[in-house]
């Protein structure tokens, strides 16, 4: 063996050291990651996520993916001629948009990412939150201020939900049998609508329903940055309140971090904002000390 051979596998060796005390740490429990954003249209982002995905579940760990497909859904409805609005970053979502949105998530996406996760050689199950019970969604309400009155407004964003109940009776049968479920954020309400839910969202209330040890936010950003652009790389809920009042936590960050800051008070163990775009930043995150993203866990 040449030295820089001997090299290179010392230094694999001291990654697996390294990793060790994690591994024992975080055996038998439970991940949640939410994929989605710019990652999901790199094919070789795709393979590095599944490649991860399954190294978790490898190595005792139970790893639940809840997927988003906001931009799939967008170019779907535009190929149909379907004209589609947004209000606080939601979109309205009429009937026909609804079943092209679960046509898209539930089908497609989902069972691509079951196709990627096989393909790195987990066994993937791919449901919606409408599976088994999985999730009850309720209708989400919004307001918007007319700008010239300033006069709140009630806002119908048609068939769009949030999760009211989690029965994780599926995903721990799906669990306990070496699969690795794959949820599509699609949950059917007592009224016996379908919902379109946000993917932060479903993770969220997944995460807290289960007692998550970890919530992974995928996203296109490195996760919270000050003023000066560097990484925040960890928060308490207290400090996200002060950040979101000095205007350093703004637009679509603060939707991700209220759902974070609700999961780990709600009994998820803590939550991490990263960025999707890096090749294995979840396993850098998790497995090293210097971590890759920012860390979100109760006071």
């Amino acid at each position: 063996m040449s030295a820089s051979s001997d090299k290179t596998m010392l230094a694999k060796a001291e990654v697996l050291i390294e990793a060790l005390p994690y591994l024992q740490r975080y055996a038998g429990r439970t991940f949640v990651v939410k994929y989605g954003g710019h990652a999901m249209g790199d094919p070789e982002a795709a393979r590095d996520f599944a490649e991860d995905i399954v190294l978790l579940k490898a190595v005792g760990i139970n790893p639940v993916v809840v997927h988003g497909g906001g931009p799939q859904i967008g170019a779907m409805l535009k190929k149909l001629g379907v004209e589609s609005t947004f209000v606080d970053g939601l979109r309205v979502t009429d009937k026909a948009t609804a079943e092209v949105a679960e046509m898209v998530l539930s089908g497609a996406i989902n069972k691509e990412l079951v196709s990627w996760i096989a393909q790195a050689g987990g066994k993937a199950l791919g449901i919606s939150g409408k599976d088994g019970g999985l999730v009850t969604a309720t209708k989400v309400q919004r307001t918007t201020k007319d700008p010239e009155s300033n006069i709140e407004q009630a806002v119908d964003l048609g068939f769009v939900g949030e999760p009211a109940k989690v029965d994780t009776k599926l995903i721990d049968t799906a669990v306990a049998a070496g699969m690795i479920p794959v949820i599509a954020p699609i949950g059917a309400g007592e009224d016996g609508h379908t919902y379109n839910i946000n993917a932060d969202t479903m993770a969220g209330a997944i995460a807290a329903a289960l007692g998550a040890a970890r919530l992974f936010l995928l996203t296109d950003v490195p996760g919270v940055l000050d003023n000066e652009g560097k990484l925040l790389t960890d928060l308490k809920p207290a400090d996200i309140v002060r950040l979101k009042e000095d205007g350093t936590i703004h637009g679509g960050m603060i939707p991700k971090l209220d759902t974070c800051v609700h999961a780990v008070e709600a009994g998820c163990e803590a939550a991490v904002v990263l960025d999707g775009r890096v090749p294995h930043a979840m396993l850098l995150e998790f497995f090293t000390a210097r971590g890759a993203g920012t860390l979100i866990s109760a006071d």
